[in-house]
């Protein structure tokens, strides 16, 4: 009877769906419009067309000033005029010492009502992106190409399993610090959840192993030019500057990464009842393994291997585009597109089979791509309430005239406060570096160190923060978010220690 009265309270508590979450930190975000106050710094943007400066002071007012140094000296900008010019920034830029509060701007229902369709509007080439995924992962789904490859790779790995998971986190942990691989990622979770589940892991781990390795890589960016370089211009340094403590920080983060997912699998692998998500690994099988048996596997032959050739061909011409060729998600989804169509003509099925299943397979993703757009909305609402250069003015306040080595490990822990009100690498670089970076002068910190807190304090909070990736990737596997935090917030107060002392030492060399 106390078993039955236990079963039955637990089932009447459900955590909510990521929807629920995100909708109550949006009234969340539009409460605090209301209770912190509004303000502004005046920002600079370079206009190559005129070669001039365009200056936006707080109360909407715009100045041109000369493009020259000694106007960027004058307005305690310590940067170089070249990094304007050439392009590398690109954004405006806050100037320091001109914040100003400004009449408030509370968010109420309206807007609130109003900013998801806003968000849904501003990200529409990302959730594009997203359905055309669902499509093409339908199709190759349909072939029986997924289960002949998983059955395949099953059997050259057989006693090997871990060894899978280091090479995936490896590799996209490469493809954060060297590009900000973040989002394209998403395209990762159909093609290798199978494979995790079908080796003996849970859906953590091949979460961890993907969302993690490209979180890591992103928090301990090398050369990312969305984080790293943009935050280096704009703190007026070279990005070569601590390049060599950042290699060294990034290689021993991901190893105590590996070390943490191996133990949780190790103990997933001995007793399945060990998983976090033990109770819903049914119905994730049942979406990931609908059809899969591995005993009555269709053989892998050459239509199938030159359908998954083609499909995973799409990801380093990917790859090439965002790092090389300057594509975004429009152009992403035109190549997946193509890669669409190409499958339909291999795949042996109808016109119309084709068609319907492109199109079920988009349906499967509708609720990912929404809740892009809905995180999007609780950026909107901050915006449009003007708190988030309030925030910065205040966080600034906190660090002046510290001792160096608390002066680097409160600034990282302030930038990851400053990082779930600002998502956007690159924003947030570009409006924090001019005010945050000569507060390093005054305490006789290089730099380097305020852009190395800046990358790692905002890639920190990526690992939990509900308007970055981690609310679309749950959604995608089926995974609420509670279960995610009993696994990640552990293993994320390992890596802010190892973040601040590497960050103190970072300080005394």
């Amino acid at each position: 009877m106390k078993e039955e009265r236990k079963n039955k309270r637990k089932k009447r508590f459900e955590f909510p769906t990521a929807f629920t979450v995100l909708f109550i930190i949006l009234i969340l975000a539009a409460i605090l419009t209301y209770i912190v106050p509004a303000g502004l710094y005046s920002k600079l943007q370079y206009n190559p067309d005129q070669n001039i400066f365009m200056v936006e002071n707080p109360e909407g007012q715009l100045a041109e000033l000369p493009a020259t140094q000694e106007t960027l000296d004058s307005l305690n900008i310590k940067m170089d005029l070249s990094k304007f010019t050439d392009g590398s920034i690109k954004k405006p830029i806050a100037i320091p010492d001109t914040y100003k509060p400004i009449e408030q701007s509370p968010q109420g229902l309206i807007p609130v009502i109003m900013s998801p369709i806003l968000g849904v509007m501003d990200t529409v080439d990302i959730m594009v992106f997203v359905l055309i995924l669902g499509g093409i992962i339908g199709l190759v789904n349909k072939t029986g190409t997924f289960d002949a490859g998983i059955a395949a790779l099953s059997k050259k790995t057989k006693g090997k399993e871990f060894l899978l998971v280091i090479f995936v986190t490896a590799l996209i942990a490469l493809g954060g610090t060297t590009f900000g691989l973040a989002e394209e990622t998403i395209a990762l979770y159909p093609i290798l959840m199978p494979i995790f589940i079908a080796s003996g892991y849970d859906a953590i781990v091949a979460i961890a192993a993907i969302y993690m390795g490209s979180s890591i890589g992103s928090m301990y960016s090398t050369v990312n030019p969305f984080s790293v370089v943009i935050a280096s211009n704009a703190a007026g340094i070279s990005f070569n500057e601590g390049l060599t403590f950042r290699i060294i920080a990034l290689v021993l983060a991901t190893i105590i990464t590996l070390v943490y997912i191996y133990y949780y699998a190790k103990r997933v692998k001995r007793d399945p009842k060990n998983s976090i998500v033990h109770e819903d690994m049914g119905k994730i099988e049942e979406r990931f393994l609908k059809n899969y048996d591995p005993e009555n596997v269709a053989p892998f032959n050459w239509r199938r291997i030159l359908i998954l050739v083609i499909f995973l061909g799409a990801f380093p011409i990917m790859i090439w585009g965002v790092s090389r060729g300057g594509w975004w998600f429009p152009e992403m989804g035109g190549l997946f597109l193509s890669v669409a169509v190409i499958i339909m003509l291999l795949s042996g099925l109808s016109e119309k089979e084709s068609i319907s299943t492109f199109i079920a397979g988009a349906a499967d993703l509708v609720g990912v791509a929404l809740i892009i757009g809905v995180a999007r909305a609780i950026n909107i609402v901050m915006d449009d309430g003007m708190i988030s250069d309030t925030l910065l003015y205040y966080t600034s306040s906190i660090i002046r005239n510290m001792n160096g080595g608390i002066f680097a490990g409160v600034q990282m822990i302030l930038f990851s406060f400053l990082g779930f009100f600002i998502p956007s690498s690159s924003g947030l670089a570009t409006l924090s570096m001019p005010i945050m970076a000569p507060l390093a002068d005054t305490v006789g910190v290089s730099r380097d160190v305020v852009v190395t807190a800046y990358n790692w304090g905002q890639g920190l909070m990526a690992f939990i923060t509900p308007t970055g990736l981690i609310l679309a990737t749950l959604e995608m596997v089926d995974v609420t978010y509670n279960k995610w935090l009993k696994f990640i917030l552990p293993l994320m107060g390992i890596i802010g220690v190892f973040s601040i002392v590497m960050l103190v030492i970072q300080t005394l060399l």
